[in-house]
């Protein structure tokens, strides 16, 4: 069993994890455009590649799926998930499954006014969300959302360029700076996020797990503390299989008063997921499991509330003096 983590990045724990649930099956093997980033070394075997929007990247991975016999391969960034999904067909000739929701999904959770659409077209409560500022403003008038409000890309990742704003001039302002904006109602309450696992052969939501964002960093979990509602499980579980996801998801969610809000799905591993696994959910097994072509058990909720992750800095030294450094 080989698996191959794209764009491993400083996300260690993953590929620790993962060569941890392998053993002596396999390898995990692990990609990235600098040989700066400190999650290759924890691979058993990585290669350094050329940007994703390089001409030529598509086939530089997929020879590598060939060279190292790989059985599943999955990204750990955003706009590669779109290069996975829509080439699935390429991987699976070859003996190689992208471990990754379709095309469709993948493009529609990118773009948080389509999937502000789509939740409401499932009958699900969302933050409401306007791309034409004069509809916001006129929404405004009529009383039916206030100030503040957040002004965020219709696309992006990170936090990048999301400002809580509270007049008519500061939109102006950003809007003037940044194209392909959208005005998106501020959910003041509660903030979780969902670890959450769609098998691969049956389609089922096999694993949820929910954290309380207690401090945020750069658009990540810095601090969290695991919780258990059973009607949250229920509205994810819900929303994940009626959507047809597949694969391992990341979910944020508000809480209003009484009501769960869906806000952004992010169809990848989160940046808070070693939280679950170190609280017994173990995502990992559950892909190699898929990957030999066995499903998974129901395991939904189960870990115990009031474990709190808090994470702190690392470092990885290496000599690289005979070594060009690739930024």
């Amino acid at each position: 069993m080989n698996i191959l983590i794209l764009s491993a990045g400083t996300r260690n724990k993953v590929v620790q994890y993962f060569k941890r649930e392998i053993g002596n099956e396999g390898k995990v093997i692990a990609t990235d455009c600098s040989n700066l980033a400190p999650a290759v070394y924890d691979a058993d075997k990585f290669y350094l590649v050329p940007r994703i929007s390089e001409p030529g990247y598509l086939d530089i991975i997929l020879d590598i799926c060939r060279k190292e016999s790989v059985d599943g391969v999955f990204s750990l960034i955003d706009p590669e998930l779109s290069i996975l999904a829509k080439e699935k067909e390429r991987f699976l000739e070859i003996g190689t499954t992208p471990v990754v929701s379709s095309y469709e999904l993948v493009e529609t959770c990118f773009d948080k006014y389509k999937m502000y659409r789509m939740l409401c077209g499932m009958d699900l409560p969302a933050a409401r969300c306007y791309l034409d500022r004069e509809e916001f403003y006129r929404a405004l008038e009529a009383g039916e959302i206030s100030y503040p409000v957040f002004v965020k890309p219709v696309k992006g990742s990170a936090s990048i360029h999301i400002n809580k704003v509270c007049s008519r001039e500061e939109i102006e302002v950003l809007y003037s700076l940044y194209d392909d904006l959208m005005i998106q109602e501020y959910m003041d309450g509660t903030e979780y996020g969902a670890d959450v696992y769609v098998d691969m052969l049956t389609g089922r939501c096999t694993s949820v797990f929910v954290k309380e964002k207690i401090k945020m960093r750069a658009g990540e979990t810095d601090k969290s503390v695991s919780v258990k509602d059973e009607r949250l499980f229920a509205l994810i579980e819900k929303f994940v299989e009626k959507c047809g996801f597949c694969g391992m998801i990341d979910i944020d969610i508000f809480k209003v008063k009484d009501t769960y809000y869906i806000s952004e799905v992010n169809p990848r591993f989160g940046g808070g997921y070693p939280h679950a696994y170190e609280c017994g959910v173990n995502i990992p097994e559950q892909v190699i499991r898929n990957l030999k072509g066995e499903s998974n058990r129901d395991s939904v909720g189960c870990y115990r509330a009031g474990i709190c992750m808090m994470k702190y800095n690392e470092i990885t030294i290496r000599d690289m003096n005979d070594t060009e450094i690739i930024r």
